[in-house]
């Protein structure tokens, strides 16, 4: 009978003592900073009268790991007995199966700047032994074995106990499994959490920064917002709206006072590789549209403009993609080895296809203006070309939808409007781009009613799909609290100053009243993409999944 093997801790017997957590970092050689176990600490109650309660927190090594599913070279895959294990030494470093997470489980290794995570001391299990946490527990309250095995502890224990599991709205089927696992400890929305924990205080994305850098020690006694923590108060009685309960004063109900620290992985390159490529991919597509339908005169002079400037972006797409991984110097492994079901690695093939078709095709056309090749063979082939290269640059487009799809630890991403928006956003940067370059290559004219016409509208079109994909019931809980941060959070000034009024609004009344300042606007809608998408981009990042 195959093997299964899967945890079960019970939180009853739990004493926050961490020995779990020191075993497993020197038995896996775990770096400081990082943790393939930790141990959340979540206090109740309202004060003098608080009680903190202990929860054991690791890769649930689900039978149906998202992380495995997403990942473009096989580095992260799931053994025949059910263990989810990496190889670093494919590890490129994308950090999507970090994304793809629900748990915050997998995290970057500062030395080998790869992702890992908990195997399960899988090594140990090869040779008959327990994982190193199950040994040290001084409780016995981590079980693991073989869930196939009617006899094992961990069976008899799951068949006569209430157990329940972490986050199991999410389909991944989660095998770490929890006696008195309560609510306000396993669903990371349901206790707030303090800059400043038991014994430290929170490392934000602003002190990591600094401290990397040698420009500060930790602990640093700085908020997210970077000012200065406030002065201790008596114990229990809060700065602002303290909450009476029965004469008492507490601070807080539920609130988080300690758990491992997750870095932010995903930057600015991601949002502005979004902008590159829906600008590179839209050219071509108006470009093949023209040929295909005769909608524009077309001439070789605007095809190489527009299709140099296209692989121009298409170039500082793919700069921007190498930059963003851990391990550039291995990626040609995505390519090499590639993993089917994730859309990093299709991502990857059809941008690599779409740029080699696309610029055959702009080589041709290059070659019939300098007398190379008869214009009259190029204008015969120019058709059957852009049949071929229109559906790359649509898959270019549109493919990050699908992507973003497979990161199932951000649910606001999860979204069945995206490809759509993600094409009408291409429509809006493709043609302001376009049309700017009439400004130094004279187009026919209608091509250039085409752009000025097609431009304002994608704008207008986009605007209304942004809001519309606001007025869809969120899925869950974390979807809606990242849309919330998104909006009216930290990022509101990204999304509605840089996002809406500079990207949308901006560009509209200079077209409508203005139209002289066409640089302007385009510029304007680009700018403003960029900050929109980062703030897309960023927002569900900043929601815990642990």
């Amino acid at each position: 009978m195959t093997q299964n093997y899967g945890f079960l801790i019970d939180q009853s017997k739990c004493i926050g003592c961490h020995a779990c957590s020191t075993a497993c970092k020197s038995e896996n050689q775990v770096p400081v900073g990082v943790n393939r176990t930790w141990v959340k600490y979540v206090e109740t109650g309202a004060y003098p009268d608080v009680r903190r309660h202990f929860q054991v927190t690791r890769c649930n090594h689900c039978v149906n790991p998202p992380c495995v599913r997403i990942c473009p070279v096989t580095a992260m895959y799931q053994r025949d007995d059910g263990i989810v294990e990496f190889d670093p030494s494919i590890c490129i470093g994308c950090k999507s199966c970090m994304q793809a997470c629900p748990y915050d489980s997998i995290y970057l290794d500062p030395e080998t700047n790869t992702a890992a995570k908990c195997t399960f001391c899988a090594h140990r299990l090869d040779v008959g032994l327990e994982p190193a946490c199950v040994v040290v527990c001084p409780e016995h309250a981590i079980l693991a074995g073989d869930l196939n095995n009617p006899a094992s502890e961990i069976s008899r224990k799951l068949a006569t106990s209430k157990v329940t599991v972490r986050k199991p709205e999410q389909g991944t089927g989660p095998k770490l499994f929890y006696i008195n696992g309560n609510d306000w400890s396993l669903h990371p929305s349901a206790a707030q959490t303090h800059d400043s924990y038991v014994w430290a205080d929170k490392v934000t994305e602003q002190n990591v920064s600094a401290y990397e850098h040698g420009a500060i020690a930790l602990p640093v006694l700085k908020s997210k917002s970077g000012t200065s923590i406030r002065t201790p108060q008596e114990q229990g009685r809060p700065m602002n709206g303290p909450i009476q309960i029965g004469g008492r004063v507490a601070e807080q109900m539920v609130q988080t006072s300690y758990n491992a620290q997750h870095k932010i992985q995903w930057h600015w390159e991601l949002p502005s590789y979004l902008v590159t490529k829906s600008i590179a991919g839209g050219i071509f597509m108006l470009l093949s549209l023209g040929s295909m339908f005769n909608i524009f005169n077309f001439d070789s002079a605007t095809f190489l403009a527009a299709g140099f400037t296209a692989m121009v972006f298409m170039l500082i797409t793919t700069i921007l993609l190498i930059k963003d991984l851990s391990q550039p110097k291995r990626f040609l492994n995505i390519l090499l080895r590639p993993q089917w079901k994730s859309w990093v690695a299709r991502g990857a093939y059809i941008m690599v296809t779409f740029t080699a078709v696309a610029g055959l095709w702009w080589l041709l056309e290059g070659a019939a203006q300098i007398g190379i090749l008869p214009l009259e063979t190029v204008a015969a082939v120019r058709p059957f070309a852009a049949w071929i290269v229109f559906p790359f640059a649509f898959g270019v487009v549109i493919y990050t939808a699908f992507l973003l799809g497979q990161a199932e630890g951000r649910d606001m991403w999860q979204n069945n409007l995206l490809p759509f928006q993600l094409l009408s956003q291409s429509a809006m940067v493709a043609s302001g781009v376009f049309l700017a370059l009439s400004i130094f290559v004279n187009f026919s004219a209608d091509l250039t009613s085409l752009l000025a016409t097609l431009f304002p509208v994608s704008i207008a079109v986009n605007l209304l799909m942004t809001f519309a994909g606001k007025l869809n019931s969120f899925p869950t809980d974390t979807a809606m609290l990242a849309s919330r941060e998104m909006t009216h959070g930290r990022f509101r000034n990204h999304y509605w100053w840089g996002g809406i009024v500079l990207g949308h609004i901006i560009p509209l009344v200079l077209m409508i009243a203005f139209a002289p300042a066409l640089p302007v606007a385009v510029l304007a809608a680009l700018v403003g993409l960029f900050f929109y998408e980062y703030a897309f981009v960023m927002a569900p990042q900043h929601i815990p999944n642990s």
